[in-house]
């Protein structure tokens, strides 16, 4: 007897925005795609498309919704916005670019370029994101039947602290991984056990 497809989940970044481009902080500031990032959302949605998925969830802040747009396109669905999806908040240090954290507080420039966001004023923890990102996917698998494939389209450093939290890994671990490229995505399959393996990064 063959045994039922795994489930999956892709976890997938956004494009690129103008602010990408300029090193400049996001978190929750809501930023457009720019032409290089409309190109990357256009390129990357007929490869998640080949894994015929029934559902793509998104953060709801441009840069990523616009993404979703145009991979459930391609899928023949509708994106739905969830707000848990969303980057970190980085409190007072959104809006600047690197070189102006870097001028205004070197120590903790340090920290952030380290994947260090413990302590950022006004901002989340990784405790905090893993908490509403994973609640997140748990909502969307439940929704997916034997063998299918689920979407997330969200943001680079809240996909990687998400990650290793659903995965059962300490949230450190994410410093371990190399930034997600725009439009870099993850690929999770679920074993015949019910636990879930990483079987690609930032494709």
């Amino acid at each position: 007897m063959t045994a039922p497809a795994p489930r999956r989940l892709v976890l997938l970044r956004h494009g690129r925005t103008a602010w990408n481009a300029a090193h400049r902080v996001q978190g929750q500031l809501d930023t457009e795609l720019d032409e290089v990032g409309l190109e990357q959302a256009r390129t990357v949605a007929p490869l998640v498309a080949a894994l015929s998925p029934s559902l793509v969830w998104t953060s709801d802040l441009a840069r990523a919704r616009v993404t979703a747009e145009v991979v459930a396109k391609e899928c023949g669905l509708v994106s739905s916005y969830d707000e848990r999806l969303r980057e970190f908040r980085l409190g007072s240090f959104q809006g600047l670019t690197h070189a102006e954290l870097e001028a205004a507080d070197p120590a903790a420039f340090v920290r952030f370029r380290g994947g260090d966001w413990t302590d950022i004023p006004g901002g989340e923890t990784p405790a905090e994101v893993a908490g509403r990102y994973v609640a997140c996917l748990r909502d969307l698998v439940a929704q997916l039947g034997p063998g299918e494939c689920g979407v997330a389209v969200s943001h680079g450093a809240a996909t990687r602290t998400g990650l290793v939290a659903f995965l059962g890994w300490p949230l450190t671990q994410a410093r371990d991984l190399r930034a997600l490229g725009n439009c870099g995505r993850v690929t999770l399959e679920q074993r015949s056990t019910g636990e879930w393996a990483l079987a690609s990064y930032n494709a």
